[in-house]
């Protein structure tokens, strides 16, 4: 059964000095790169694992520039590619959904690019949980306090969303809190750890099967 949903990635070009600057403040933008294509490209596997009506990936950044940019441009050969529009993170996270939504009309279930250990089944699941009552979201909190995942009815219950801050502690409290207050009715999903800074990559990969990019990309500096 294909599931009436687009699901939407948000991401960056994994370029060196332009993705995962925090983790690069650690690893230097080569590595950090690196690790930023890997974690794509399995997202991407992931997501083209799930039976949904839609596939989308909001985009910023030059792919021609970008480490593994001729593979993750092939993974995108079965989604639909919109650029990313907006001064700062939460506009363009508003902006892609309210931009997904005006190309498909369905339901968004929206994830990024840093939980590499996120499986099609997972995936599935939550999108199964979203559509399961109309005008449901779904919120899964990152184990530093932000979010993972989000699933919205519509772009309109997106825009509850816009003033709150973004990389912070409160990020997933707060996220839920404008969901309730703008009067949804906001599902727990699964608890995920993302990565976003160095002591974040092992335990991830740890979590990653053994034909993860991820897992492998961090095996190979690793020694293991």
């Amino acid at each position: 059964m294909i599931l009436d949903v687009a699901v939407l990635v948000v991401a960056k070009a994994p370029v060196p000095g332009f993705a995962k600057t925090r983790l690069a403040r650690d690893v230097g933008d080569a590595r950090a790169a690196d690790l930023a294509a890997a974690s794509l490209l399995d997202t991407l596997d992931a997501v083209t694992g799930v039976r949904v009506a839609r596939r989308v990936v909001a985009m910023t950044g030059d792919l021609g520039r970008a480490v593994r940019g001729t593979d993750i441009a092939a993974a995108l050969d079965c989604f639909t590619v919109l650029p990313q529009r907006g001064a700062d993170f939460a506009e363009r996270l508003v902006n892609a959904h309210a931009d997904a939504f005006a190309a498909f009309g369905l339901p968004i279930l929206q994830i990024g690019m840093d939980t590499p250990q996120v499986t099609a089944e997972l995936l599935t699941e939550s999108a199964d949980l979203l559509t399961e009552r109309k005008g449901r979201c779904v919120l899964g909190l990152a184990e530093d306090g932000g979010w993972w995942i989000l699933g919205v009815p519509d772009a309109v219950a997106t825009e509850a969303i816009r003033p709150v801050p973004t990389s912070s502690p409160d990020t997933g409290r707060l996220t839920r809190e404008a969901l309730l207050a703008a009067g949804a009715e906001v599902l727990s999903l699964p608890t995920l750890r993302d990565v976003d800074y160095a002591a974040d990559v092992a335990p991830v990969a740890a979590l990653c099967p053994e034909s993860s990019r991820f897992r492998r990309e961090y095996l190979s500096t690793a020694g293991g």
